[in-house]
Formats: structure tokens, C-alpha cells, sequence
């Protein structure tokens, strides 16, 4: 006899759940906020929103189905199973947060505050999880498999993140390095870091990058397989170029970086305390990852 489907939802602390662990008690926390022209009322309503979404997300699911929940500082020693169907409920960065873990569960996005986020990896409303849990399970849902960017060092170190991957410093310093494009052609470059993001990532960090410079590149789609790539603030010096600081790189192209620092960082959608440290010497390909998160659509995409 097979299982029955595994629903785990996905959460992270509130605002309010922090200020309580950081001051103790509420008239605390309220003292704090006042400090900083806010209310302790608007925080506990962001909270009691949440708290409902959790609420109503755990009633859809089927009674004989398990269950499950983890918090997203627990994320790194939950296991997965893989019939195992992903609830995320909360902020569009935890969808991203939570795609590294996984290995083709699906996953469906929950807002908790309709209309504050903007909802591109949580569109759905918490009433809708009943009827996506169903559809997911029987395979008649819309599945929309993102594309994923992956890191890889020469001592067997490797990364996956959903938006974009860094290379660089971990302070303000400038990052060293020899950069290897997929057409052969390498440059020496001193810069703030590199930058290398999926179609979803293109709408952040890359984005920021591309508008800044004015960029012709036309950016990935979230579905695409191609990846983006900048270089931030490259410096040019009579040992440093900055004539490669951005590209696409196609589905089996990758970005090779040569570390000519002491020590570079590489990490995953801003979370910088789940880094990869290269150093002088070790070289890191960067390319797009042979696993894809399979997002959940809403029904009128299809």
C-alpha cells in the first residue's frame, strides 16, 4: 500500500514572534517600536494575518493525508520525502529560501497579506490550498518548473539558489579574479562581485544591475533556461579590465572565476550564512542547475 501525500508547511517567524524573542514581552516591544514612530497594532495585525493563513492552509488539507511543518531556520535538517507536497506560506522570498532543500516537489506559493507582497512565487490565497492540494496530488495542476542557477568549486563545494548566486567579498572590499566566459575569453577584473541569476532572479537583484547600467541584455523569463550574469562595479586598472561585465549564458554555458583574493564568499539568494568560501587559486563554474522548482500556477494560467 502506497502513503498517502505528505503536506508540510513552510513558515518563518513574524515580525511580532521576533520582537517578543528579542525583548520578552509586548509592552517591551511596544516601547521599542514607539522609539521608531510604529505600533505595536500593526505588527500584531501582520501577525494574527499570518497566524490565519496557517490556519486555514492546515484545514484544506485532506484528513487522511500526513502532515507536516518547519520553520525556516530549520529548513537545513528537515528532511524532505519525495512524495511530499510544499506549502509555503509567507513572503515570495521563502519560496526561495525553501527551493534549495528541494528535489521536484512541487511547491505552492500562499500570501498571507494579499496585495503587500508582490505574490510572483506566492500567488495563491489561502483558501485556494484545498482544491491546488487535489489537483496536485492527482497531477492535473499547473506545474511551472523555474530554472535554478548552481555553483560549483574544484574542492567539490556546490550551491544551488532560485534567484541569483554572488561571488565576491564578504565586506565592502574588492573581489580579485580571472573570468573565463563559455566563448574562451578571460579577463583579470577588480570588481564589487558577479553576479549570475535565473529568469525569477531577473526580477531583483539582475534587474537592479541591468537598469542601472542601461543594459541591452534582454533579461530570462522565469521558464527560460538561459541565465544572466553581471559584473558589479568592475575597476579598470592597468592589471584589471572591465570590457566582460555582463551576458547570457546559454543552457550549457557556464561562468568560470579564478580566485586571485585571499578568501571570496559564494552564496545563494542573499543568504549570506549559508556561504561557500573559495580561496586564492580555486576556481568556482557557475552555471544553470540540473534541478528546476516546480511551482504551482494558479488555475487561470492555464
Amino acid at each position: 500500500m502506497s502513503l498517502a501525500p505528505r503536506a508540510v508547511i513552510v513558515t518563518r517567524r513574524t515580525e511580532l514572534e521576533e520582537l517578543l524573542a528579542r525583548h520578552g514581552t509586548p509592552q517591551a516591544a511596544e516601547f521599542f517600536l514607539r522609539a521608531r514612530r510604529r505600533t505595536l497594532e500593526q505588527v500584531e495585525s501582520r501577525h494574527a494575518a499570518q497566524v490565519a493563513a496557517v490556519a486555514t492552509v492546515a484545514t484544506a488539507i485532506p484528513v487522511e493525508w500526513r502532515r507536516g511543518q518547519v520553520d525556516r531556520s530549520d529548513l537545513d535538517r528537515f528532511l524532505f520525502s519525495p512524495e511530499d507536497i510544499v506549502v509555503v506560506v509567507g513572503q515570495d522570498g521563502l519560496v526561495a529560501n525553501v527551493a534549495k532543500y528541494l528535489d521536484g516537489q512541487p511547491v505552492i506559493g500562499v500570501d498571507p497579506e494579499p496585495g503587500r507582497n508582490p505574490g510572483v512565487l506566492v500567488p495563491h490565497h489561502p483558501g485556494e490550498v484545498g482544491a491546488l492540494l487535489t489537483a496536485t496530488a492527482d497531477g492535473s495542476a499547473l506545474v511551472e518548473r523555474r530554472t535554478m542557477v548552481e555553483a560549483h568549486s574544484d574542492d567539490g563545494q556546490s550551491l544551488v539558489a532560485l534567484n541569483e548566486i554572488y561571488l565576491g567579498q564578504p565586506s565592502h572590499q574588492s573581489a580579485r579574479y580571472l573570468l573565463e566566459l563559455a566563448d574562451g575569453s578571460d579577463e583579470h577584473q577588480s570588481s564589487s562581485g558577479v553576479l549570475v541569476g535565473t529568469g525569477t532572479g531577473a526580477t531583483g537583484w539582475c534587474r537592479s544591475c541591468c537598469e542601472e547600467r542601461h543594459s541591452a541584455i534582454k533579461l530570462p523569463s522565469p521558464t527560460d533556461e538561459s541565465l544572466c550574469w553581471f559584473v558589479r562595479e568592475p575597476w579598470p586598472s592597468p592589471v584589471t579590465g572591465t570590457s566582460r561585465s555582463e551576458g547570457i549564458l546559454e543552457v550549457d554555458e557556464q561562468l568560470k572565476v579564478t580566485v586571485e583574493s585571499d578568501r571570496l564568499v559564494v552564496f545563494g539568494d542573499g543568504i549570506e550564512a549559508d556561504a561557500l568560501t573559495v580561496a586564492w587559486g580555486q576556481q568556482v563554474s557557475i552555471g544553470r542547475s540540473s534541478r528546476t522548482l516546480r511551482a504551482i500556477a494558479p488555475p487561470q494560467s492555464q
